[in-house]
């Protein structure tokens, strides 16, 4: 059976695959990335798992004849947070499975 994969080498691969993995999914909480809207009067504070763990509002965005506006800011400063969030998990993916020949999309 020439050609075929060692199973134990599969085996062991999926093993530090998956020791990479936890330990990736423990770098994700402790990373923050922060997102800002109105020129900083709003500040968003995301884990990478994207959980918020922060919210700053400056007291000059507070209008209460505009609470449309402070939601926009607030829902864009969380989009931002978000990106980064994104970007950082894809680079941590592709630093983890580098060498492992899996196919594109197999990832976050």
């Amino acid at each position: 059976m020439r050609g075929m994969p060692n199973m134990g080498k599969l085996m062991k691969q999926a093993q530090q695959m998956q020791a990479k993995m936890a330990a990736l999914q423990e770098e994700m909480k402790s990373l923050r990335c922060e997102g800002q809207a109105g020129g900083g009067a709003v500040k968003v504070v995301l884990n990478g798992n994207n959980e918020i763990l922060d919210i700053e509002i400056s007291p000059d965005v507070v209008d209460p004849e505009d609470v449309e506006m402070l939601q926009d800011l607030i829902l864009a400063a969380i989009r931002s947070a978000r990106q980064q969030s994104d970007n950082q998990q894809q680079e941590a993916m592709r630093k983890a499975t580098g060498g492992m020949g899996l196919p594109p999309g197999l990832g976050i």
